[in-house]
């Protein structure tokens, strides 16, 4: 019997690093299964992920453990992961585009990750939360209630065990100490190619600008608004026949694509990030 185990990492680019990570695991009777780097020659760093499969009596913290001297040698931040399907909490406002397209494919078994919970604002989209058998929180926030509603989101993903959470068109901007918290683990969908068409209606300002690309952009929450290191772009050629409902009809279905690959690229740790940008492994 064996166990698969994805070792993630980035560290200062140097020789032997490559010969000390396979050298690792070799010993400890892993079997490099899949493997892929990335040196960055701008910020001189190398990105690596190896999946193996590890004997079936292999302890994960101490595999993580005996990894520190190799580590430590040459400056790495790791993670040893096992292949269990992350917990994610989806977040929502009252359109549910998004939110259906990550159950359909939840449902289906392709997400690479469980919902666990949807959280909303709003009570809109209750009935399709619950037809798949999903909790749903009804969490209202307001001006005076923000903090407080934050501090009980923050409360659920530690309830919920969420490892991930999906702000899929949810309308509501965390605030900074909320996007700290979740650095790294919260993953929003935004209605265009950052930074354009900010704010109410997008779709009629791409309308009004006579746009030939429509597309989305699915990033990590930072504490800039709209603005931190992007996971996947899409985009969809249109042109001057289509109107402002029918650009939107193209968006929604450019912004379910590109969040639910960055949900399923985080959650097969595929996605590490370097500095205000990501590197993704295919």
């Amino acid at each position: 019997m064996s166990q698969t185990v994805t070792l993630t990492l980035s560290c200062p680019n140097r020789t032997g690093i490559v010969r000390a990570v396979s050298g690792y695991l070799f010993e400890r009777g892993c079997d490099i299964g899949e493997h892929q780097q990335f040196d960055d020659s701008v910020r001189h760093r190398l990105f690596m992920r190896t999946q193996v499969t590890a004997p079936d009596h292999t302890d994960l913290a101490e595999l993580s453990r005996g990894f520190e001297p190799v580590a430590a040698e040459f400056q790495m931040t790791y993670d040893f992961n096992p292949a269990t399907r992350p917990r994610i909490l989806v977040m929502v406002s009252k359109l549910g585009h998004c939110l259906n397209d990550l159950i359909f494919r939840w449902r289906a078994g392709s997400l690479g990750a469980d919902i666990v919970a949807v959280v909303s604002n709003h009570e809109d989209l209750r009935p399709m939360a619950e037809a798949a058998g999903l909790p749903y929180v009804h969490l209202p926030v307001t001006p005076d209630t923000k903090a407080a509603a934050e501090a009980q989101l923050l409360r659920l993903v530690d309830d919920y065990r969420a490892e991930l959470v999906v702000l899929a068109r949810y309308m509501q901007i965390l605030s900074d100490a909320t996007s700290k918290a979740l650095h790294g683990r919260a993953i929003n969908i935004h209605h265009s190619f950052l930074p354009g068409f900010k704010g109410a209606k997008p779709y009629h300002q791409a309308y009004d600008r006579g746009v030939k690309l429509v597309g989305a952009t699915a990033h990590y929450v930072t504490s800039d608004l709209d603005e931190g290191p992007i996971i996947e772009q899409e985009v969809i050629r249109i042109d001057h026949t289509y109107n402002a409902a029918a650009l939107q009809t193209v968006g929604r279905d450019a912004e379910a694509l590109a969040l639910s690959r960055a949900v399923r690229w985080h959650c097969e740790r595929r996605v590490l990030l370097n500095g205000n940008s990501t590197v993704v492994f295919p």
